[in-house]
């Protein structure tokens, strides 16, 4: 996408609704249509009512458009959080999933309120402590969870309670027993979202997998079959929309499954959240940047106010946002459309929300699944380096065998210990040298000493944003010790930042030895001189 103008860049505020409001409005309907389907499939596949999903993106569009820190993100719930609310779920409800629904709605109350400290205290960097290949990992086997539960609705069967192994080993039980209806409208779900793209209509993929499932769900007469036996095939919401608010339960405040589960909200909403708003302003054509910290602290308020509703939590999601950009959006008045419209629908059109099949919501998760989990994912990181494809499987394993916090610990754990055999000094895993000085009236030297690494660069992370803009940035590396990915990445973004601010920016140093042929990869500048 071309780069605009600055002295074109739209208004805010209720100026920028009056100056941009057709094109807001006309995102902010294309976006709903992909956010319906996408809303109810999430909250179902978390064991919440199909109606949080909803409650979540309205409070997105409605609230939080209005207090946020960024320009275009859509805000509303997101695959990547199935995997710690059901495990939430499941937890706090022990064999209960009201009870337990009413409990994670406590948890994520708990969880808003700390991430909008986080925000006002300025500390949402913090993400920044995280290795790309751990987070990557840790998506990765979100995918991997979303496809081996979701494969068992887009087949007609329910699986036998048990762990999430369990679930895996029971998928060929489920393949010899599929009901051929329901996995005719799942396959075609899956086949229209990887051919559709190529037709290039302007209607978004899921809303013809649900159209077509919902064709379907007439000529098999499943809303019959479901009202015969009892079989749940199809969404079911409440006429009225009132009535599928719930008050969260928060009885167990101080029990060690709450705090995991207000731990592990926190965690993946603020990483997805912040790493989704980034990406959205490379995408911005206006190339404005976010208030992170301000974002962060409206996600907060937002999944607060939805957790009292009996809202799923919400983050900054990705996929909608580039859409919402591919789609026109000039200001976060288009995020507000599209939480508008939705409340409209659930209001006045419930009926057709019950006529969706639950089958193409699966294949909408298991294609969004293989998206996370794709075998590119792990070529991608694979290509940086060996080390961060041992710390990104690694990831994998720890969240598939014991749960989402464990797999992110281990992969900085094993990041930690790779440092150290390269011979990084303990004392400067956690801390980092670096001096910053003016050569010229025009050229300011940014000099590392010693290692720079995930886990240290977050005050030279700041040192940068506080430079002035249109300078000449040197980066001399010539008495560094270890570069590593995180670091070389973000460096890479912020030269091309910088840059497109009228700046420059240069490296100087040459690496004794980088880890892979990627530009970005690991790199050791000078020999260890310990000895």
């Amino acid at each position: 996408m071309n780069k605009l103008s600055l002295s074109t860049v739209p208004k805010t505020g209720l100026a920028g609704l009056k100056e941009n409001w057709r094109s807001d409005l006309q995102s902010g309907f294309l976006v709903f249509l992909i956010a319906l389907p996408l809303c109810l499939g999430v909250s179902i596949a978390s064991g919440f009512p199909p109606s949080a999903g909803i409650i979540s993106a309205i409070v997105g569009g409605l609230l939080v458009s209005r207090i946020s820190g960024s320009y275009l993100t859509i805000n509303g719930p997101a695959a990547g959080l199935i995997v710690v609310i059901l495990a939430a779920v499941q937890a706090l409800g022990e064999g209960d999933v009201m009870a337990g629904y009413r409990y994670t709605l406590a948890a994520i109350v708990v969880s808003g309120s700390l991430q909008m400290l986080m925000g006002r205290f300025r500390i949402g960097q913090l993400s920044s402590f995280f290795p790309a290949s751990v987070v990557h990992g840790m998506l990765a086997a979100i995918g991997l969870i979303i496809i081996a539960t979701q494969s068992h609705v887009m087949l007609g069967v329910t699986p036998d309670p048990g762990s999430l192994f369990s679930t895996i080993l029971q998928i060929p039980h489920s393949l010899f027993h599929l009901k051929p209806d329901i996995f005719l409208i799942s396959f075609l779900g899956l086949l229209i979202l990887i051919v559709w793209p190529l037709v290039g209509s302007r209607i978004p993929a899921p809303v013809i997998v649900v159209l077509v499932g919902m064709v379907f769900v007439w000529h098999f007469q499943l809303d019959q079959v479901t009202a015969a036996n009892g079989s749940k095939f199809l969404v079911s919401i409440s006429d009225d929309f009132s009535a599928d608010f719930y008050f969260p339960d928060f009885s167990k405040l101080f029990s060690v499954a709450f705090l995991e589960a207000v731990i592990s909200i926190s965690l993946v909403g603020s990483l997805e959240s912040l790493l989704s708003a980034t990406a959205v302003d490379k995408l911005d054509p206006y190339e404005r940047s976010s208030d992170l910290d301000r974002d962060l602290t409206a996600v907060g308020i937002g999944n607060m106010v939805a957790g009292l509703m009996g809202g799923f939590p919400m983050i900054a999601e990705i996929v909608r946002s580039s859409e919402n950009i591919n789609n026109g959006a000039k200001t976060a008045w288009s995020n507000f459309f599209h939480g508008l419209l939705l409340l409209l629908f659930i209001v006045l059109f419930p009926g057709l929300i019950n006529s969706i099949p639950l089958a193409s919501l699966a294949a909408l998760l298991v294609y969004t699944g293989y998206r996370l989990a794709s075998p590119k994912a792990f070529a991608r990181v694979m290509d940086v380096g060996k080390e961060q494809f041992l710390m990104f499987v690694v990831t994998i394993i720890g969240v598939l065998a014991v749960d989402l916090l464990a797999g992110v610990a281990l992969g900085i754990i094993v990041k930690l210990a790779i440092d150290l055999v390269r011979g990084v000094w303990f004392s400067n895993l956690f801390k980092i040298h670096f001096t910053i000085q003016q050569q010229d009236n025009d050229t300011l030297v940014v000099k590392l000493l010693g290692s720079a690494l995930f886990s240290n660069f977050l005050p030279l992370k700041k040192a940068l944003a506080g430079l002035e803009s249109g300078k000449t940035v040197i980066f001399d590396f010539s008495e560094g010790y270890l570069i590593d990915h995180t670091v070389m990445e973000f460096i890479h973004d912020y030269r091309q930042n910088y840059e497109a601010r009228g700046g420059q920016c240069y490296k100087i140093g040459k690496a004794l030895e980088t880890f892979s042929d990627h530009a970005l990869a690991a790199r050791l500048m000078t020999a260890d001189d310990r000895k």
